[in-house]
This record gives structure tokens, C-alpha cells and sequence, in this order.
């Protein structure tokens, strides 16, 4: 056996017998029906999560809360609960009494 032989051989496709082929074709024909089925499963799984996740945020309720806060004469700096105040705010640099008498 030569090479040039050896290559013509290997380029001819062998024939494969009809029934192999129908057995084949069937065989993708279920396959793919099972894959269809798959992805509409997963598609409603999508769907019934994020319904899901809808109706768990719908049941809370955004409330707002506004506060007015004094600062009086001192620079008052709101933090969380309470208000901070970081003593009194003097614009020519000395300090002003405080306003209990100490």
C-alpha cells in the first residue's frame, strides 16, 4: 500500500447504513424535546423567583422620618439618635462664655 493510496482512502467518507442514520436522527429528536422542556422548566423557575422576590419587598413599607433639630449657638452636628455639640462658635476667635456660668 502507498501513500497516495492511503490518502484517497481517507478522503472518501465510508456510507453509513439509512437505519444508523434514522436511529441517530431519532435519538436527537428526543434529545432536543428533553432540552425544549428543560428550558421552559427553567424560564418559569425565573419567573416564580422574581414574582417571588416582588411579593417579599411588597410586604415592607418605606417610611420617611424627618427631624428639626435646635443648634442653638453652638455648631450642633446630628449623629444618629442624638445631636453632637461641639462647644460654642466664636467668628473673632475668643471664646464666649458658656451659657450655665462656668
Amino acid at each position: 500500500m502507498d501513500c497516495n493510496t492511503c490518502k484517497e482512502r481517507k478522503m472518501q467518507a465510508e456510507p453509513i447504513p439509512f437505519i444508523a442514520h434514522e436511529a441517530q436522527m431519532a435519538r436527537m429528536e428526543r434529545t432536543n424535546k428533553r432540552l425544549w422542556i428543560v428550558v421552559i422548566i427553567l424560564i418559569a423557575a425565573l419567573l416564580a423567583t422574581n414574582a417571588g422576590w416582588v411579593l417579599y419587598e411588597s410586604q415592607f413599607m418605606d417610611e420617611v422620618v424627618t427631624q428639626e433639630v435646635d443648634t442653638g449657638d453652638g455648631d450642633a452636628f446630628v449623629a444618629g439618635i442624638g445631636d453632637v455639640n461641639y462647644g460654642e462658635s466664636s467668628t473673632d476667635g475668643q471664646e464666649k462664655d458658656a451659657p450655665d456660668g462656668r
